[in-house]
């Protein structure tokens, strides 16, 4: 149901509090910032798993242009990499909105958690280096299409840009530096998100007015992300990043744990 009341001012702040982190998040990590957007649309804009999926993810279309946007003006964005992976990704996120459409709350209430898990894991172990572009080749060229697919699946169930997945990927799969890695895969996400946004449009999943002050507050707020970026060592970065996942993972287990106990959810 997306038809809804005009908002509280308590709601409209909540929302745009949520997108200012959401954006700071977007800029510093290159993520969309739906992996922190999805749990506090839940837990402080009361909206469901489903559609705070599908609303997170049509809000990272413009947090993602922004900051792609400044990246870009920095010199920090492979553009052949970022191509390939939007060509698996649109693909891919068509795949992902289908199965968010069809799927059980419940499933993708878990399923995201062990997601945030993982790549909270995994951005702890990595250290990235600042580095420059990888050369391309056939393997990587069919890599890179490889993770956009997974990427888009990934974006279009769970309602995030996929830049947790490319992130970490580009770094440690690809030798990408830090910072080309990020804006690469806000620049990569732009068209998988918007694929993914369309589809959830057509089946009614994405709360506009959600998007419209959750949207507004992170492209405010990806600019200064972007400009921590640069500032933060990469360890550092990493590991600030693995503490907010396994902080949203938490919140999200607790709050699924009593969802099964009471017969209303």
């Amino acid at each position: 149901m997306t038809a809804r009341a005009r908002p509280s001012t308590g709601r409209i702040l909540a929302l745009l509090g949520v997108g200012i982190l959401g954006g700071l998040l977007s800029g510093l990590f290159g993520v969309g910032g739906g992996i922190l957007m999805i749990p506090l649309l839940i837990l402080l804009a009361g909206l469901d798993q489903r559609t705070a999926a599908a609303t997170s993810l049509a809000a990272i279309v413009p947090t993602a242009i922004a900051g792609a946007s400044t990246y870009a003006a920095n010199g920090q964005i492979d553009l052949v990499a970022a191509a390939l992976l939007a060509l698996g990704g649109i693909g891919g996120s068509a795949i992902g909105s289908r199965l968010l459409r069809v799927l059980p709350i419940g499933v993708l209430r878990w399923a995201f958690i062990g997601l945030l898990l993982a790549v909270a894991v995994r951005m702890a172990l990595v250290v990235p280096a600042r580095a420059d572009a990888a050369d391309l080749d056939l393997p990587r060229i069919l890599g890179f299409i490889a993770l956009g697919l997974v990427i888009g699946i990934v974006s279009g169930l769970f309602g995030i840009g996929g830049g947790v997945i490319a992130v970490p990927a580009l770094i440690a799969i690809f030798g990408i530096g830090d910072l080309t890695a990020k804006g690469t895969s806000l620049l990569m996400m732009i068209p998988t998100a918007l694929a993914g946004t369309i589809g959830n449009a057509r089946a009614r999943l994405v709360d506009w007015t959600a998007v419209a002050i959750a949207g507004t507050g992170a492209v405010a707020a990806s600019f200064a992300g972007v400009a921590l970026a640069f500032l933060i060592p990469a360890r550092l970065s990493g590991v600030i990043f693995a503490g907010l996942l396994l902080v949203s993972a938490v919140q999200l287990a607790v709050r699924a744990i009593r969802a099964r106990r009471t017969p209303r959810d």
